[in-house]
């Protein structure tokens, strides 16, 4: 068997698993938004999160959404997600995931580094956090204009060496989002972060959401596309992990070759989510819409939503696309990652085929 019938025959039973999905779920990843309060102000960002933003539910709510989970879900399978916003900038961060811990949870966060000093360092190991992931997005000027805080790559550097100086984290991965400016810089950033002892370097295109929808002219070409793929397979044969994200089929030829795994949009079937607002969905990425949210943590038990709703993202999202539902590879991508497709036109807003495919 050469190696893309080997692929189909993966893609195959990645489907089957889909479809069961959708008949019995099982939650991996559940996430916290706590805050859409930010001190850098990206011009990606999918959220539009700024400083001054508000914060998500008390430490107190949150806490009951976690006896809850530990009481009715198999919650050692659970990874707990913490994000922003800047997620240290929540009243309360060290309560809550010091209870988290405290009561069994794994937990990890996304954050910009800029805050992680020695202290906090610290207070992150005491709390339990086993994985962390940190934005730098280009070389110095590059990160520090398009994240919106001079000194940011600085600062975020020092955070991350704080990180590793405590020598207590499961794996600690840098996250940059690649877009039409940056581009021309992932050489030498990759020989930068080569010299680090990181763990993981995760590289994602910019995505037509949230606040890069007012920057048209950072989004990728189908030239940057193919110039992106074609360099983390390339670095993915040296000494750093370099992963594409989660989204996306990448067709025969760059699937598993760019990551570690094929690809599944496990949006309300693997993954569930809690706004700031206490909304539960499957995904924090996922347009805000009015159908796509499944309850509230005020009013509703997460468990009972988890276990007997989340119905609009358990079936395939192909099924709302004609174009999609026509498509040869539909069987194994079924239309594609919940969060970019376009919902008010029918059709999936990010689509490689035709350009790597």
């Amino acid at each position: 068997m050469d190696i893309y019938e080997a692929k189909k025959a993966y893609l195959d039973n990645k489907d089957k698993m889909r479809s069961e999905l959708y008949e019995k779920p099982d939650l991996i990843y559940l996430f916290f938004e706590l805050t859409r309060s930010c001190n850098e102000k990206c011009f990606h960002c999918g959220s539009s999160c700024a400083p001054g933003l508000g914060h998500g539910p008390d430490v107190e709510e949150f806490k009951a959404v976690l006896r809850d989970v530990k009481e009715n879900l198999d919650y050692k399978r659970i990874q707990l997600c913490i994000t922003g916003g800047e997620p240290l900038l929540y009243p309360g961060f060290a309560e809550l995931l010091g209870y988290a811990n405290d009561i069994g949870f794994r937990w990890g966060m996304t954050t910009n580094a800029t805050l992680i000093t020695k202290d906090v360092a610290q207070m992150l190991e005491d709390t339990g956090m086993g994985t962390v992931s940190v934005s730098i997005d280009g070389l110095r000027d590059t990160h520090d204009r398009q994240r919106g805080l001079k000194g940011g790559y600085d600062k975020a550097m020092r955070g991350i060496q704080n990180l590793i100086d405590q020598k207590a984290f499961r794996h600690i991965q840098v996250t940059t989002v690649i877009n039409h400016q940056n581009i021309g810089e992932l050489d030498e950033l990759y020989q930068i972060l080569d010299q680090m002892d990181i763990d993981s370097w995760r590289v994602i295109g910019i995505e037509p959401m949230g606040r890069a929808l007012d920057y048209p002219e950072m989004l990728l070409t189908p030239d940057d596309q193919r110039r992106l793929f074609s360099f983390i397979r390339e670095k993915r044969e040296n000494q750093i992990p370099v992963n594409y994200g989660c989204s996306h089929f990448l067709g025969l030829e760059y699937e598993r070759e760019v990551r570690d795994w094929f690809f599944y949009c496990g949006a309300g079937t693997h993954t569930a989510a809690i706004r700031i607002n206490g909304d539960i969905t499957a995904c924090l990425d996922i347009e805000d819409r009015p159908e796509f949210v499944q309850g509230n943590i005020r009013t509703d038990k997460f468990s009972d939503v988890w276990l007997n709703k989340f119905q609009v993202y358990r079936k395939r999202l192909s099924s709302l696309c004609t174009e999609c539902q026509e498509c040869e590879y539909e069987k194994w991508c079924a239309g594609g990652s919940r969060h970019s497709f376009d919902y008010d036109n029918c059709k999936q807003r990010v689509c490689f085929k035709d350009i790597l495919f």
